[in-house]
């Protein structure tokens, strides 16, 4: 089970936690979009992950 470092709540599902999609970007020699996103503790909006997630284009 994983808890929250802010408020130690307890993350056990993906209900549990907010997706924020933050930015897209078109940028360099081949366009490739880029979305930028935050993982959030439902119960307190502490920022607990954040990842990139690239697509063709």
């Amino acid at each position: 089970m994983v808890h929250c470092p802010e408020c130690e709540a307890t993350v056990a599902d993906q209900n549990d936690v907010e997706f924020a999609d933050m930015d897209a970007k078109m940028a360099g020699l081949v366009r490739s979009s880029k979305r930028f996103y935050v993982v959030a503790c439902d119960a307190c909006g502490a920022a607990i992950g954040s990842g990139v997630a690239g697509g063709g284009g």
